[in-house]
């Protein structure tokens, strides 16, 4: 697919799932790509992963995992698009709509908004409920403020690895690109942890999935500060320092541009220590404001959200458009 086609495929996915998301009925039905996908890492992790093998070895394996997981998305997505070419508009509404699955802009949108609705209608432990369906943190360890700052931080990095990353992999090689992106991240969060089982066969998927999301991050923080100069309670100027200054020193080499760019913009400091299961993580404080969210700051940072997922619509569009100028 020319770049006029993908560009014009991902105005179409943004908004067929800003619309109608993924139904609850459809992944109770069929499931979602990201399971199917899931399903292929597990079964990779089980026949390819062995405890008696030494560590080099298990680090072959991985790379050798990755590459099977990578060679058969890209052919499933190559083989949908080849046969949805010949027909089309048609085709690429279809494609767009398969496409759309790989984003997650509105689902993003409701399980934060949930995490604000909580604290409100629950007080802290509603608040804590609702987080731990997005946070892999300890939610036992939360006080108020930690709750709406986990909510935050959850909303500023899934933006950058839900949505602007599958849409710049869309835009760059159409649903193939999309899905490849898609199976990285899937590997990477599945298997790219340091733990005993998967320090060393997770390596590459975890490397891979940092290379991948390079890109999309720093595009991530710029649609953050630009959203931010629309909303008067908002700061672009301090988006932008805390993210010059703050986001090279997160313990992720992407994570930390969204959170930085988020913090500043919001005048709250986010990231810094947590505390995973039971094991404490003394990461850098993001920003340099206040740290005592509220579920106010909640809503404030799901306006900013809005606003720049309309402007990476509206970047797709304007992209599109000198696409279509350029190749046509």
């Amino acid at each position: 697919m020319l770049p006029p086609d993908t560009l014009t495929l991902l105005v179409l996915a943004l908004l067929a799932e800003a619309a109608v998301g993924y139904p609850a009925r459809v992944y109770t039905w069929i499931g979602h790509p990201v399971t199917w996908i899931g399903a292929g890492i597990a079964l990779l992790d089980r026949d390819l992963n062995r405890e008696a093998w030494s560590a080099p070895r298990r680090r072959a394996a991985g790379v050798a995992a990755l590459a099977i997981l990578l060679a058969v998305t890209g052919l499933a997505g190559l083989a949908i698009t080849a046969v949805l070419a010949p027909f089309g508009l048609v085709g690429l509404t279809i494609a767009a709509v398969l496409a759309s699955t790989l984003l997650a802009q509105r689902s993003l949108h409701e399980h934060v908004a949930a995490v604000s609705a909580g604290l409100r209608a629950g007080g802290l432990e509603g608040g804590r409920a609702a987080v731990s369906m997005i946070v892999g943190r300890n939610p036992r360890t939360l006080d108020e403020a930690g709750v709406c700052r986990a909510a935050i931080e959850s909303l500023a990095e899934n933006f950058s690895d839900g949505i602007v990353a599958p849409a710049f992999w869309i835009g760059a090689g159409g649903l193939t690109g999309g899905l490849l992106y898609k199976a990285a991240n899937t590997a990477d969060s599945m298997i790219g942890h340091r733990t005993p089982r998967h320090e060393a066969f997770g390596w590459a998927a975890a490397r891979f999935d940092d290379l991948v999301n390079l890109p999309a991050s720093r595009l991530t923080a710029l649609l953050l500060v630009a959203a931010a100069a629309i909303h008067r309670d908002a700061s672009a100027g301090e988006a932008w320092r805390a993210v010059r200054r703050d986001a090279r020193h997160h313990r992720s080499p992407n994570a930390g541009w969204p959170e930085a760019a988020m913090a500043g913009a919001l005048g709250l400091r986010l990231a810094g220590p947590r505390v995973y299961g039971e094991t404490r993580v003394e990461d850098r404080w993001m920003g340099d404001g206040s740290p005592e969210a509220s579920a106010a700051d909640i809503d404030r940072a799901l306006a900013l959200y809005r606003t720049a997922c309309g402007l990476l619509l509206g970047l797709a569009v304007a992209l599109a458009g000198v696409a279509w100028l350029i190749w046509r």
